[in-house]
């Protein structure tokens, strides 16, 4: 399996980097905006055993809000979530999710939607000591547009919150951290760029088919827009 989801990925390098190079480095969410937020980790309900999710903090992040392949509005898209989080000395913490289902099945099938307030699941499994772990971000409003100017707007009279959440298997979601999302920045959609598959939280490592398809799908982007070298392989976000 993990041979078959390293070739998958090769395979798609080539279109990726095509697209890559047309779109100034970003194949897939060429268009977002950036919004400061801040990210309250109060812990679950029980300890998980794993760092990130047990500690408590409120840190100052960074999030992209963008639409995955791009259409316009009111076309639905495939949204998504990034989260920086600064990893003081060393390096920053990496969050990507995508929208899908709510569901125990559902939370790994992507999902198209026209509202950024909606369900964003992280897909891609973590290893952890807790067993295999997924990250999701449920919201708490409803009716936030998604195309990048309109969004920014809504954000401004009113801020956009989610609540973290993890799950083990099948698992319920359980919240460990509050996400309050409030000022755009300027210019509205940076060079900023995530890195999932490298930068994961303390005590979450990316494992399963879509880990291993992200490393050379996404390489294959680095290298399209000059990248190559530098500490990012997977960039696409």
């Amino acid at each position: 399996m993990a041979d078959v989801s390293r070739g998958a990925g090769r395979v798609v390098a080539v279109p990726l980097a095509a697209l890559a190079r047309w779109r100034n480095g970003r194949p897939m969410h060429p268009r977002g905006a950036v919004f400061s937020a801040v990210l309250d980790r109060h812990g679950g309900d029980r300890p998980w055993g794993v760092a990130f999710l047990d500690a408590t903090s409120c840190d100052d992040v960074v999030v992209r809000l963008s639409r995955g392949a791009g259409l316009p509005a009111p076309l639905p898209d495939l949204l998504g979530l990034a989260v920086r989080v600064d990893g003081g000395s060393g390096e920053p913490v990496d969050l990507l999710l995508s929208t899908t289902g709510r569901g125990a099945l559902t939370r790994v099938v992507p999902a198209l939607r026209r509202d950024t307030a909606s369900v964003y699941g992280s897909i891609m499994a973590y290893r952890s000591a807790a067993g295999p772990i997924r990250l999701a971000a449920l919201p708490t409003t409803q009716g936030i547009p998604s195309e990048p100017g309109p969004l920014a707007e809504s954000v401004r009279r009113r801020s956009l919150v989610f609540e973290l959440a993890a799950a083990r298997g099948l698992e319920p979601w359980r919240p460990f951290a509050r996400l309050t999302i409030h000022d755009a920045v300027r210019p509205l959609d940076p060079d900023l760029r995530f890195d999932a598959v490298r930068r994961p939280p303390p005590g979450l490592s990316p494992d399963g088919p879509l880990a291993r398809f992200r490393q050379p799908a996404y390489a294959a982007a680095q290298e399209a827009r000059g990248d190559v070298g530098t500490p990012s392989s997977a960039r696409a976000h």
